[in-house]
């Protein structure tokens, strides 16, 4: 009987807290990816003070490839490494913290996780058909439908936007705990055990 290959895993954690609730959804992604003896790679966005600004350099230099990727090479390489990408964030202000919205425009770059058009009245194609998994775990302080009343802009930027540059057929998950603000021991539990399933469908 042959098991398929163990996958390679690179984790986007971003809180300026290590020890915080986001900290303890990290721990759980990192446990269930050690069980199922995962290759992993943990980019901390706080812990290394990652500049999330494209600044006018950057800006300029933003087609010119592959110079452009090399102030955020390492970030690159762990992203073309990976055939599973994972997000561990809090939502503020219903979408991703500015340190991790800035590490997007500054590594999902051209020619990395998408082709500028071929021709004339053409759209980007996908850079990462390596990524075959994709999972999004986060928090919310406001509630499932006033998050979805607003339209779940941090869920659509990495489920929809960069679902749509990875491999076809892309397994996804999310899971977030809304109303962190009013949470208990209890639910803080019930969405760590969920977090865990989520992650085992995800590497199934």
């Amino acid at each position: 009987m042959t098991h398929a290959p163990a996958a390679k895993a690179l984790v986007v954690f971003c809180h300026p807290k290590p020890d915080s609730f986001t900290g303890a959804v990290r721990d759980v992604v990192l446990e269930r990816l050690a069980a199922r003896g995962a290759a992993v790679r943990l980019i901390d966005l706080y812990a290394r003070g990652f500049d999330p600004a494209l600044r006018l350099a950057d800006w300029e230099g933003y087609l010119d490839t592959p110079a452009n990727q090399e102030p955020v090479a390492e970030d690159v390489q762990a992203l073309q490494w990976a055939d599973t990408l994972i997000f561990v964030y809090p939502t503020w202000w219903y979408a991703l913290p500015a340190v991790l919205k800035g590490w997007l425009d500054r590594v999902f770059l051209p020619d990395v996780a998408f082709l500028m058009p071929a021709g004339e009245n053409q759209t980007i194609r996908p850079g990462l058909t390596n990524i075959r998994r994709l999972g999004v775990f986060t928090t919310c302080g406001a509630s499932w439908w006033l998050t979805a009343f607003v339209g779940s802009p941090g869920k659509r930027i990495l489920l929809r936007g960069i679902g749509l540059l990875c491999a076809p057929r892309t397994r996804k998950v999310f899971a977030a705990h809304y109303l962190m603000d009013s949470s208990t021991p209890q639910t803080r539990a019930r969405h760590l055990a969920k977090v865990a399933r989520q992650m085992d469908r995800l590497l199934r």
